[in-house]
């Protein structure tokens, strides 16, 4: 029996979110500690096979109502469907696809609706599984734009950052800038350029499992704003390439202390330019009263930040312990095979 398994991995906007879907510019890191993974094997007919907790089967009404209020109601099988779909129409037009019938299914550990990009890490995982299934070649700037695409058909607001990190994983730099667009087999994608993780200073990243709110709470209202000219936030987008230019040269030169600077300000224009959620400002708050740098992987209810040494990473750890909020120190890397990418 054929069998197929594939991976996406948590990110973490690092700067210059939440440019990306508004021309912008940013840097963005693996987070390998979390991942959902896509298993493909053969069967009779194509089935979609719900993950474990998507089941409608319930001990009572308290369970349903606390599964939803913890998980949405909406799972990854929307995301497989929307996936297998776009995947055909993309096939299509170049050539037929062939091949034998299959069973899907997906796992994820990463945090639900903190800004991890849970969502497009199935995604992610399920376009590398299908590709390969159907021995079809994919390169990961088209990856990342059909993710895109994906999320587009179910009505989720988003833009490319998160599937760019998700396709080349590691540490990468982003130019959306509209000269540096460029279209390719229907697909619109950017300049990315690989950073060494190396280059990075001490990071953490920490979050809450209770307290997250779906990406469309955040985005839905800013893009508005945007698309009517409001020029608060035409600007701040503006400012938010330019934090993610200034890192970029800043982590070349070794300069840990003005990435530090940028990270901070990165999130204070976002916390000018919008009403963010009291809790998710609270982890901010705890973060640099230990003395890091600390600003939202994505749309809330997870950060990221540079903390100096041991010390200061004891005072952070006490800190965000104090709010019921978990650290890790990310793992960022290629976890992919150069053939999976």
């Amino acid at each position: 029996m054929k069998q197929i398994s594939r991976r996406g991995y948590a990110r973490a906007g690092l700067l210059g979110n939440p440019s990306d879907g508004y021309h912008g510019k940013t840097i963005s890191l693996i987070v390998g500690d979390f991942s959902a993974q896509v298993d493909i094997a053969s069967a009779e007919r194509l089935t979609i096979q719900p993950a474990p907790h998507e089941g409608l089967e319930f001990e009572g009404i308290e369970q349903l109502a606390g599964r939803v209020q913890h998980e949405g109601y909406y799972g990854g099988v929307r995301l497989l469907k929307a996936s297998i779909k776009r995947f055909y129409e993309f096939c299509l037009a170049d050539s037929d696809i062939d091949g034998e019938n299959f069973r899907i299914q997906y796992h994820s550990n990463i945090p639900r609706q903190v800004g991890l990009a849970g969502s497009s890490a199935i995604i992610t995982a399920a376009l590398r599984g299908l590709a390969d299934w159907y021995h079809v070649s994919l390169e990961p700037q088209l990856l990342a734009s059909l993710t895109l695409s994906v999320e587009a058909d179910l009505g989720i607001p988003a833009g490319l950052q998160d599937r760019v990190i998700q396709a080349y994983e590691g540490l990468v730099f982003m130019d959306f800038t509209e000269s540096q667009m460029q279209t390719e087999r229907g697909l619109s994608y950017g300049k990315y350029e690989r950073l060494d993780p190396a280059l990075l200073p001490h990071l953490y990243v920490a979050f809450f499992t209770d307290k997250g709110q779906p990406t469309e709470v955040f985005h839905n209202d800013l893009k508005r704003r945007f698309e009517a000219g409001d020029p608060a936030v035409v600007e701040a987008m503006k400012q938010f390439a330019d934090y993610a230019e200034q890192g970029r040269a800043a982590l070349l030169e070794n300069d840990h202390e003005l990435v530090a600077q940028l990270i901070n300000q990165n999130f204070d224009l976002r916390h000018q330019l919008c009403q963010l959620h009291p809790e998710h400002v609270r982890l901010v708050e705890q973060a640099r009263a230990a003395g890091a740098s600390a600003k939202y992987c994505g749309s809330g209810g997870a950060i990221v930040g540079t903390y100096r040494d041991a010390e200061m990473l004891s005072h952070l750890k006490k800190n965000l312990q104090s709010i019921q909020a978990h650290l890790i120190q990310p793992e960022v890397g290629l976890f992919q095979s150069p053939t999976d990418r």
